[in-house]
């Protein structure tokens, strides 16, 4: 639960117009570095998700095969 303080805070915020042009520029200007001329670029995901393991160490698990026998959905 947040206290008063952070709820006025809060209901201050969203009465800032300055607060939403900002995010109102932001969202004009943002940019998926992940598209190239409007497609998914394929390499660009990759490097991204290598580097991303890579930031935050990920070691992938050892595989172990799956021993049941009756699975059903």
């Amino acid at each position: 639960m947040i206290d008063a303080n952070e709820k006025e805070e809060l209901l201050r915020l969203a009465r800032s117009s300055s607060l939403k042009d900002d995010m109102q520029y932001l969202s004009a200007h943002r940019h998926n570095p992940l598209f190239l001329d409007g497609k998914v670029s394929m390499d660009r995901l990759l490097d991204f998700l290598n580097e991303f393991n890579e930031f935050i160490n990920h070691e992938p698990k050892p595989f172990k095969p799956m021993i049941d026998r009756d699975m059903r959905l």
